[in-house]
């Protein structure tokens, strides 16, 4: 966007300035000053309805302008895949479940395991004592009474294992229930997702799909945005931007709409140059009547600046460089600078230099 500098919002009454041959004398007048800017009208909480799951697209319940709720259903996906893996989820965790419970056959064969363990090494320690008595009696031998000990070392080894493996079991039963729910409750989210709903109220400007098709996952299926909250999207050129505060005074008009001005104030200032047009964005929230929810209606604004309701002014044409106008005094014509205020595309305001009685010519 080439810099556009100030224009003037035809709110000026020429009464006085005008150009004559003999030249011209500052008037008091009301100066308005604004800047130019482009831009298009983009409701509030806009986004654009993306799909969550795969599947065939089996209801599309809006259409393009429609006005929709919070939590509307909005598309149904019908996805065999996501059933089957939910059911899959469920069957896995309700046998884990039972695993761990009091009935588990597979705890209850290594319980009768340990038990078997238990008495086997409650016996075989019964008979290590017994051998040792009778070896203290000289009635057994130096090999049975270390047969005897074996057997017992054996057994207590083997109850130990058994305990081990039952606990180890049960713990690996217990980390199965937890990560067979978390599969399913993965699974019963990824349901849910082929069923789409709104997260606004507001209204739908487009939709991307239609039943039949196949969706996947990231893929785009509406646009959707608030219907009554409107902004401006403006661009404002990089030799304006510094002009720009929050809350001034913005004039919009639209095609669609010849007849109407519609009012709004900046409201956010963003401080991203975009390279492409050599522009800064800036939004400005409309104020009282605005125009319909219409996506991307493209409006002409002027920022307002400053607005002097009287000011002592010379037309621009008069103007030689930035600062510098020629005068005729004592029938002599001379150039001189004057101190430049507020200006705009036909008018400059005059802060010193000139007065009342100076008259301004123009020097061919």
């Amino acid at each position: 966007m080439k810099s556009t500098c100030s224009i003037i919002l035809g709110l000026l009454l020429f009464t006085a300035c005008q150009r004559g041959n003999d030249g011209t004398t500052p008037a008091y007048k009301e100066l308005t000053e604004a800047v130019y800017a482009s831009g298009n009208v983009y409701p509030r909480n806009e986004y654009t309805v993306t799909a969550d799951a795969t599947g065939v697209l089996q209801q599309r319940l809006v259409n393009e302008g429609d006005s929709i709720h919070r939590n509307q259903l909005l598309f149904v996906l019908e996805s065999a895949t996501e059933d089957a893996r939910q059911q899959a989820a469920a069957n896995a965790y309700r046998q884990a479940r039972a695993n761990l419970g009091a009935n588990s056959p597979v705890l209850a064969e290594l319980e009768a395991q340990v038990r078997n363990a238990r008495t086997r090494l409650s016996n075989d320690s019964i008979n290590y004592n017994r051998f040792r008595e009778l070896y203290g009696q000289n009635a057994t031998s130096r090999a049975e009474l270390e047969r005897a000990e074996l057997n017992y070392t054996l057994s207590r080894n083997n109850f130990r294992a058994q305990l081990n493996t039952l606990q180890r079991n049960r713990n690996q039963i217990q980390l199965d229930v937890a990560n067979n729910r978390s599969q399913l409750v993965s699974s019963e989210v990824a349901g849910r997702n082929t069923r789409i709903r709104s997260f606004v109220d507001g209204k739908v400007y487009e939709v991307y799909k239609d039943p039949g098709e196949v969706i996947k996952v990231g893929e785009q299926l509406a646009l959707v945005g608030s219907g009554s909250q409107l902004y401006a999207q403006l661009a404002v050129d990089e030799s304006d931007f510094g002009r720009m505060r929050i809350g001034q005074e913005v004039v919009l008009k639209a095609d669609v709409y010849p007849d109407k001005v519609f009012k709004a104030r900046v409201s956010k200032i963003y401080p991203k140059l975009n390279r492409t047009d050599q522009s800064f964005r800036v939004d400005a929230e409309f104020v009282g009547e605005r125009p319909a929810s219409y996506y991307g209606l493209t409006v002409e604004a002027n920022i307002i600046i400053s607005q002097n309701k009287h000011v002592l002014t010379i037309p621009k044409s008069y103007v030689i460089g930035t600062d510098s106008v020629w005068v005729e005094q004592d029938g002599k014509k001379q150039k001189i600078k004057f101190q430049k205020g507020a200006e705009n595309f036909d008018l400059v305001e005059v802060k010193g230099g000139l007065n009342e009685k100076s008259i301004v010519v123009s020097v061919e």
